[in-house]
């Protein structure tokens, strides 16, 4: 599966999940930063309905909140 996490470069819930990643050697997700790319923003707004990161996307499913990404990740990737 495709995995994207959309992040801005200073939003501590977005560093949080991206330690969380780095401390678990999770390197399957690509992380876009909304902040720096205008493409990712506008392809996070048109599929969440909004600009809240982070937000895990894969599938069809738009996931948002720090804690529940950790938990999907726990239960899927560890």
């Amino acid at each position: 599966m495709d995995y994207k996490l959309y992040a801005m470069t200073y939003c501590p819930f977005c560093q949080k999940v991206q330690g969380f990643m780095k401390k678990n050697n999770i390197d399957n997700v690509e992380v876009l930063y909304i902040d720096e790319d205008e493409a990712a923003k506008e392809a996070l707004i048109e599929g969440s309905g909004g600009k809240q990161v982070p937000c895990l996307h894969f599938g069809d499913t738009w996931m948002l909140e720090s804690n529940d990404i950790i938990d999907y990740m726990k239960e899927n990737f560890l």
